[in-house]
């Protein structure tokens, strides 16, 4: 029998694309209480069956497979700018190319559509017909209608004639700032991305003996191994340390570790290599909501993904992307860096945030340990000290010492200065990759 929290799911999967819905909805629907139908809703969206939407609210979209670059539809698009379908409800699932402003002569608009393209524009009756004709989907704004015409060739074509309230600069900045949410979102990486599935994965049984493990090790060389029972509920994780010096009759339950950490797919791949690295663990087990195992991710898993992430081109800049383009090392000092507090930087107040001075010191930091030991390292804490406020434009010099290290951790002070005034102090303890 299905759980209330399936059957919410299943609901939902039967809404069309394009509907909003909300919790008092699914509530009320299903008979369910609003805290139940909230976590489904929640689950929806981590599973991409429904969207939310600043200032729109939650919206049912299709799966979409991944794609080098998401897009959106033109369901989201209705949704976004609050508009009325007026032809071709049939394409709203499409996905479009890019966006065209129609603030130009008919001719020069029409060497900038092509099919997949949305046409923003507003009472320029002509212009909606030639870009249906074109492949491209038309948003009318200021509130204005589309002739029969046009509204019969949209159904035809199946690409959506919508229209809305907004003024074009406005719907141009809405879509602007959904998409790039998108870009953002997209560079993310999680660990149904890298994970090995659980076809691929060489798993064990609780009541097989640690002979069979040590069989196994030599055949695969693998560092260790979830173990799971029949039905593929994990029930713990078995590697070298836990089989080393124990009889070889001796059951794998009785030597491994119950209750490993594990995380799911929609664990992002950073975070679940700073939990390998404080945990000091090798092999992460994926699993699902049920408990059930998914497949496994390593170490060496992780490290690859950062570092192909890294050579990725950049699609859209994050606030710690901003942060960190503002920082310049010192060709006499090297493990010195300086940088400008851009209005980014910045709290309501005008001086510098403390979140942007915690993103500095922590690459300060980081790029000051590479230099003395190549690696990876991760800030286990900090503590930070304002001295006197650092106001915008001000050029800051952040000088990072090494104060000890260790196998496994570094303690680094920091001095913050602005025209050679002390402004502020910190200590990070960092924890470093092991290799």
């Amino acid at each position: 029998m299905a759980t209330k929290h399936e059957l919410i799911l299943r609901y939902i999967e039967g809404l069309a694309v394009g509907e909003k819905i909300s919790v008092r909805q699914v509530a009320k629907a299903l008979s369910v209480s609003e805290g139940t139908a909230y976590r489904a809703i929640k689950e929806a969206e981590n599973q991409k069956l429904v969207n939310t939407i600043e200032r729109v609210g939650t919206i049912r979209i299709e799966k979409k497979k991944k794609e080098n670059i998401e897009r959106l539809t033109f369901a989201e698009v209705l949704n976004i700018v609050d508009g009325l379908v007026i032809g071709g409800r049939g394409g709203l699932h499409k996905t479009l190319t890019k966006f065209v402003i129609g603030a130009m002569q008919l001719d020069d608009m029409m060497r900038y559509i092509d099919a997949g393209s949305l046409l923003i524009v507003g009472n320029r009756l002509k212009a909606h017909e030639t870009a249906l004709l074109a492949g491209a989907a038309v948003l009318v704004t200021g509130g204005f209608d589309a002739s029969d015409e046009v509204k019969k060739l949209a159904d035809e074509l199946e690409l959506p004639v919508i229209s809305t309230s907004y003024d074009t600069f406005t719907v141009a900045t809405m879509l602007n700032r959904a998409i790039y949410d998108q870009l953002i979102e997209k560079e993310i990486l999680l660990v149904e991305d890298i994970l090995t599935p659980l076809a691929d994965t060489i798993t064990l049984s609780a009541k097989d003996q640690v002979t069979h493990f040590h069989e196994v090790n030599d055949r695969t060389s693998h560092t260790g191994y979830p173990v799971v029972e029949k039905k593929g509920k994990l029930v713990g994780v078995i590697t070298s340390r836990d089989a080393i010096g124990k009889m070889d009759d001796e059951l794998i339950e009785k030597v491994m570790t119950r209750h490993p950490i594990t995380v799911t797919g929609k664990t992002s791949v950073a975070s679940a290599g700073h939990s390998m690295i404080w945990e000091g663990i090798d092999l992460l087990p994926v699993v699902s909501d049920a408990g059930l195992l998914a497949g496994i991710i390593s170490r060496q898993d992780v490290l690859k993904a950062l570092q192909m992430t890294q050579r990725q081109p950049q699609q859209g800049e994050t606030i710690d992307d901003i942060v960190k383009n503002q920082m310049k090392s010192i060709p006499e000092q090297p493990h010195t860096v300086e940088f400008t507090v851009i209005p980014q930087m910045t709290n309501q107040f005008g001086s510098l945030s403390y979140g942007a001075l915690t993103t500095l010191l922590t690459e300060a930091g980081n790029r000051a340990i590479k230099m003395r030991k190549r690696g990876e390292s991760v800030p286990e804490n900090m503590s930070l000290y304002f001295i006197k406020n650092v106001e915008l434009g001000s050029i800051v010099v952040v000088i990072p010492k090494i104060l000890h290290m260790s196998r496994r951790f570094v303690k680094v002070d920091f001095d913050i200065l602005t025209e050679g005034d002390l402004v502020a102090k910190a200590m990070i303890m960092y924890q470093l990759f092991e290799r």
